[in-house]
């Protein structure tokens, strides 16, 4: 490509290795970029890997169990971790803790060496701690899923190759950004009679300066990569600070590139691991620190918007928390819409921002393939759809996978009360035999009304997790205008919808413009509407309250660099 040309060449023979190694993936992958059609180098199938992969990669994971991670970083005092499994066993792993001073000190004294290699030998980088870490996709599965309570097939694929897909595609848009002006151009301006003015001018992409990352709970690589690698390919020096329960797959990030930056000449210490003590509040005191200009957070939004507030002197790049909806208003395949909106509800328990909460649906009915069905018929199939996905335990398990943290568990338990009205789906539990201390639920569906304040006053509010609300509408302009309303107030990561009307469509696609949410239309197959691909896929839009930025876009990697020129005479 002829961006490409546009960066200085690297030095060294082990960095020029990895640029001829990498330079194909990185072509086809800004190339994907443009394409936005299914692309990508990791395969997502766990047999891919070989024979031995899931085995070798079970050992790996068990090796570090009960023991020190072996981490040689500076400022270290001693040590952290209690990192428990929700599936019940405790990890018994211990991490290097560190003084944030050091850790950001050390970062920043690694910038210069990191900023001065250019966008290029950067990238190169980039790609080859992500195909080392896609070489190790099952040893990652296995701690995604005891950190996270991902059933290990959806630990393996959002843990592992889909993470991959994220950090590559955020490489892949700084490098195009960091290219798109020539490096060097010549000015030249003519003078009429006299002779013209000549001039050489040249174009730095120039870090901000050390970033942060904080991790989350939940999907710890997946959200974190496209920050992390956004970051180092923009030359910003990274301080990793995991969340205290799902420290594991951020901490073997950080030492396999920790290992690829040395081998290639750089100072390690442009990624350092943040494992914090329990109570320490770590990210709030790195956060403000005047040498970190960039903090990438997923979380809640209460933390979310403290960040905002606080990090005054960082670019802030947050996904915090919303209250998605979809509108159920006619359909012609409706075994297809239950089956997919069932899948949706409960894959990971609902403990994903994409899932559907609310269900908006005409309290009149709805036109379907199989004739008009009542509202109440409407819930009672989608209950029964989830029970039937569901029936079978270890199925169920599979695609629940295990409640990640107490507020879940307990948000489940008072949804089973009704607490939050009445219940047209009770969860049950689902016995693992594998791991009988896992506490793992089904979705409970709760019936609301959106003329009762009382209803609405619980389904407008974000229940992270198996809860879902079936809320009566008066009519198909009504749900539009819920949903409009709802992403405006409450922030949405996605929107979801199924209609045969073309006019209401239109309505819909105006409201998610709008109000600056995703929409998915009558997804009836493969596709979901919790799920979302690189190198297609915008996850999230950052144009409403649940998020201020997107994976991944030009805009998410262009304002963690600024250009510099130097220009002179000729």
């Amino acid at each position: 490509m002829a961006a490409a040309d546009r960066s200085p060449e690297p030095a060294g023979p082990a960095l020029a290795g990895l640029v001829e190694r990498h330079r194909e993936t990185l072509d086809k992958a800004t190339a994907a970029l443009a394409a936005r059609d299914y692309w990508s180098p990791y395969p997502e199938f766990p047999k891919a890997y070989g024979e031995t992969a899931a085995a070798d990669g079970k050992a790996a994971f068990d090796a570090l169990l009960g023991r020190p991670f072996e981490l040689d970083q500076p400022g270290t005092d001693g040590e952290a971790g209690g990192e428990t499994s929700p599936y019940g066993p405790q990890l018994g792993i211990t991490y290097p803790h560190a003084d944030s001073e050091a850790l950001v000190a050390a970062a920043r004294a690694a910038l210069p060496g990191w900023a001065a290699a250019g966008p290029l030998a950067r990238a190169a980088v980039c790609l080859e701690v992500l195909a080392r870490i896609n070489a190790r996709s099952h040893e990652f599965a296995q701690a995604v899923m005891h950190t996270t309570g991902q059933a290990y097939g959806m630990a393996f694929q959002a843990g592992g190759p889909h993470a991959q897909d994220r950090g590559l595609e955020a490489v892949a848009h700084a490098y195009a950004e960091q290219t798109r002006l020539p490096r060097q151009a010549r000015w030249t301006k003519p003078q009429g009679r006299r002779d013209p003015l000549v001039m050489e001018k040249t174009s730095t992409a120039v870090p901000r300066g050390v970033a942060l990352l904080v991790g989350c709970n939940t999907f710890p690589t997946w959200n974190g990569y496209p920050g992390l690698f956004a970051s180092l390919a923009t030359g910003n020096p990274v301080v990793v600070k995991p969340h205290p329960r799902a420290v594991l797959p951020l901490a073997l990030t950080v030492r396999i590139a920790r290992e690829v930056l040395a081998e290639a000449g750089f100072d390690p210490n442009t990624v350092v691991l943040a494992a914090e003590r329990e109570g320490e509040g770590l990210a709030k005191t790195l956060a403000v620190h005047p040498e970190v200009r960039i903090v990438d957070y997923t979380g809640s939004s209460a933390f979310g918007e403290w960040l905002e507030a606080n990090a005054v002197q960082a670019r802030v790049y947050t996904e915090k928390a919303g209250v998605n909806t979809a509108v159920l208003e006619s359909t012609d395949d409706y075994a297809g819409m239950l089956g997919n909106l069932a899948f949706s509800l409960s894959l990971y328990s609902g403990q994903m921002c994409t899932t559907p909460q609310n269900l908006l649906v005409p309290r009149g009915g709805i036109d379907t393939d199989q004739g008009h069905r009542s509202f109440d018929e409407v819930v009672a199939d989608l209950a029964a759809a989830v029970g039937k996905l569901l029936g079978d335990d270890a199925r169920a398990a599979a695609i629940l996978g295990a409640v990640v943290n107490p507020g879940v568990a307990e948000r489940i338990g008072r949804a089973a009360e009704g607490a939050y009205g009445e219940l047209a789906l009770a969860p049950r539990e689902v016995a693992v035999p594998d791991f009988p201390d896992a506490v793992v639920r089904t979705p409970a569906l709760v019936r609301a009304d959106a003329a009762k304040p009382d209803d609405a006053a619980a389904f407008l509010g974000e229940c992270f997790g198996p809860v879902s609300f079936v809320v009566a509408v008066d009519s198909a302009a009504d749900a539009v205008e819920l949903l409009r309303r709802t992403v405006k107030e409450k922030g949405a990561m996605t929107a979801a919808a199924w209609t045969t009307s073309e006019e209401v469509e239109a309505a819909l696609v105006d409201a998610c413009l709008d109000a600056g949410v995703s929409l998915s239309l009558n997804l009836t197959g493969g596709v979901y509407a919790n799920q979302t691909a690189a190198f297609s896929d915008l996850h999230g839009t950052g144009a409403n309250p649940a998020a201020n930025a997107a994976y991944c876009d030009a805009a998410f990697v262009a304002d963690r660099f600024r250009t510099v020129q130097v220009r002179r005479h000729v």
